[in-house]
């Protein structure tokens, strides 16, 4: 019950009355707060077992920073930055909140995608961002490195999926918070990007077997 309330809140667009509902309807009385701290603990838990078993990302990585959306992009009254990557698939590499978009923080970034990633990129695409360059030229300074405009609309167009569960969540409380939950939420949304619109129903419902998978075994 614990795993499946997991999978429900980071899998579908719901909120933790909503998993409450839907498993009343059995006859499964849980409390939304009981739910809330589930997905706290054991979202973690899980997104570190899928992150470990994810280790095949492509080698072109779109880099993209926007205000975190919560309500007038505060968390605990600090404007946040939300810096999100991900690969030319769409799966995303790692997300990371900030309250700053300087060169310390844009390199400090580079580093947990190297590592997410265990090699450099063949190539990186970005805004212009200044930050970028820096960490680029002291970190990659061999990877091919893109600002050209509206080649970077892949990582931009990925936010949009982010954008939905963070409106949804309203309100973070702490930055803490927020990470371990856009954590979590990414390693759902790489373990269930299986690219239904370019296969097959039959192709699309072997791969969706393969994901429920991996997803029990990350539970188990």
């Amino acid at each position: 019950m614990i795993s499946y309330s997991v999978w429900l809140c980071y899998r579908f667009h719901l909120s933790h009355r909503d998993i409450e509902d839907l498993l009343a309807e059995p006859g499964i009385t849980v409390s939304r707060e009981a739910i809330r701290l589930w997905c706290i603990k054991f979202g973690a838990i899980y997104s570190r077992r899928l992150k470990r078993k994810h280790r095949d990302y492509g080698d072109t990585f779109y880099i993209y920073d926007v205000f975190a959306d919560v309500p007038d992009h505060l968390i605990n009254g600090k404007q946040q930055y939300l810096w999100r990557a991900v690969d030319q698939d769409g799966a995303v590499v790692d997300v990371y909140l900030q309250t700053k978009r300087h060169g310390a923080i844009a390199k400090h970034f580079f580093k947990r995608l190297l590592r997410s990633h265990g090699s450099e990129p063949k190539k990186i695409v970005t805004e212009k961002l200044r930050s970028y360059g820096v960490a680029h030229r002291e970190l990659i300074p061999e990877t091919i490195h893109s600002t050209e405009q509206y080649e970077n609309n892949r990582a931009e167009q990925s936010h949009k999926i982010t954008r939905v569960r963070e409106r949804g969540m309203r309100k973070f409380k702490s930055v803490r918070q927020a990470q371990r939950f856009l954590g979590a939420h990414a390693a759902m949304q790489n373990l269930f990007n299986l690219g239904r619109h370019l296969v097959s129903a039959s192709h699309y419902r072997d791969y969706r077997v393969s994901a429920v998978t991996d997803w029990i075994r990350a539970v188990a």
